[in-house]
């Protein structure tokens, strides 16, 4: 069941109030989960049980996306606001430094939480921010394009569209490598989450600048990235291993740009195997 807390955060105007939607399963070491732009909690339910035998899970809708509110006005959605933000989310939910897993923008963030030893271990599955310009604005376009398609179509024609194979392939073969794998209730629901999101713009704008430059230091690191990634190319996982030297790198065959549903079982066990 989703849960949503609420708490404040320091800003340079003064504290301001925060509310973050997520849901809370399983027993063990703490293991926070992460979602890129435009999706929502439920992109980590084909793992969340595999997962939930050996860890405590918490799943989060980020400010602005899912079911969790906007930002306050004001308030950046750069990953050196919203990590703070997780931080106290953390705080407030008696998460003493959890691991964290994390896709896509979801990667970012849980990189920037080991970064200043906000988490225990870090996996980051496709991370954004290991991209030349010009692939950031590939994957920028393709995401505005997606956002369009998915404001522009009508609502019964995507109920119809996920009730077959091709249909489900044709709403989200961008971001999955094995569309017909997805069930309809699930595309259905990530097609409105990616209508829905306030934050969409907002993160897309302030991705300009964002490039993860600096090493992370004392804790584990998995780099995890599928191999048939559409939206970040899965030669920014060897940047990635550049900058962080004493990271993992993990091929995902056969995966795409959110991996968890195209290979639950793999991806379980990566998370796993780093949170250990």
């Amino acid at each position: 069941m989703t849960t949503t807390v609420s708490f404040t955060v320091a800003t340079a105007d003064g504290p301001r109030p925060v509310s973050v939607a997520y849901e809370r399963t399983g027993s063990g070491e703490p293991l926070l989960l992460l979602h890129g732009i435009g999706h929502h909690l439920r992109a980590w339910d084909p793992v969340t049980r595999i997962l939930a035998a050996e860890r405590e899970v918490i799943a989060v809708d980020l400010p602005g996306f899912g079911t969790s509110p906007a930002l306050p006005d004001g308030v950046s959605y750069d990953p050196g606001t919203v990590v703070p933000v997780l931080g106290a989310f953390c705080a407030e939910l008696g998460l003493n430094r959890p691991h964290v897993a994390g896709n896509s923008l979801g990667g970012l963030l849980a990189l920037e939480m080991g970064r200043t030893e906000l988490a225990r271990s870090v996996t980051a599955l496709s991370p954004a921010g290991f991209w030349t310009e010009a692939e950031r604005r590939y994957a920028f376009g393709t995401l505005r394009t997606m956002r369009r398609s998915a404001l522009a179509l009508p609502v019964p024609l995507i109920e119809r569209l996920s009730r077959s194979a091709a249909g489900r392939a044709a709403l989200t073969s961008t971001i999955y490598a094995r569309p017909g794998r997805r069930s309809p209730e699930a595309v259905v629901a990530e097609t409105f989450a990616l209508r829905g999101a306030t934050g969409f713009h907002q993160t897309l704008e302030v991705g300009r600048g964002a490039f993860f430059g600096e090493d992370v230091k004392g804790v584990p690191v998995t780099v995890a990235w599928g191999t048939r990634d559409r939206i970040l190319l899965r030669r920014q996982g060897v940047r990635a291993k550049r900058v962080i030297p004493d990271a993992r790198l993990v091929r995902l065959p056969g995966c795409g740009h959110v991996p968890m549903n195209d290979d639950p079982a793999l991806v379980a066990r990566v998370i796993l195997d780093t949170s250990r």
